[in-house]
């Protein structure tokens, strides 16, 4: 535990979930039900998960890869918010079609990337490369991408409402303007 010492960088953050499944594994593989409940106080909700359908889980709910693919995308969402309140760069919206690719060989199966695309609508007199640097930031910073150890790359779309500069790019050159190349951890 760190010392608690203001200024100090030593603090270590702890934190508690619970899974629980009840049923019985006694038919077999194909016959027990993968559904199970998950929670992590002192969080109010908490979540019903199955396996992903490829692995005989329900469709209709969260699985583990889609918790783990939410967890960089919300947690690179929540650093870039962070970074550009403290640059006063006024964020309206943020919207990311994440995705995460899990190809089953080479053995062990394992995410093997993740790429975010937020498009991120700005307003006021900010300069779309200026955003961009603070997505690249906010990359840097993001705790869930550092722990990682597949490649987490992110490609943000730029657009601004209001004020003067550039309209908006994404990352990467996509839609045929040119910008910087993704953010890639990993």
């Amino acid at each position: 535990m760190g010392s608690g010492t203001p200024g100090s960088t030593d603090h270590v953050h702890h934190y508690r979930a619970t899974c629980s499944w009840r049923g019985s594994t006694g038919g077999g593989y194909e016959a027990y039900d993968r559904s199970h409940e998950a929670g992590a106080r002192p969080a109010r909700a908490d979540l019903v998960l199955s396996a992903d359908p490829a692995f005989r889980g329900d469709a209709e709910r969260l699985n583990p890869e889609q918790l783990l693919l939410l967890s960089a995308a919300s947690c690179q969402l929540l650093s870039f918010l962070a970074v550009a309140a403290r640059a006063r760069v006024d964020v309206v919206a943020y919207v990311d079609e994440a995705e995460a690719v899990m190809p089953e060989s080479p053995r062990p199966v394992q995410i093997s990337e993740i790429r975010l695309h937020p498009v991120i609508t700005v307003r006021g007199p900010v300069r779309v490369r200026r955003v961009e640097e603070l997505v690249e930031v906010a990359h840097r910073e993001c705790y869930v991408a550092n722990s990682l150890r597949c490649a987490v790359h992110v490609s943000p779309l730029v657009r601004r409402v209001g004020g003067d500069g550039d309209q908006g790019s994404r990352g990467g050159g996509a839609g045929g303007q040119e910008g910087p190349p993704p953010t890639t951890t990993g």
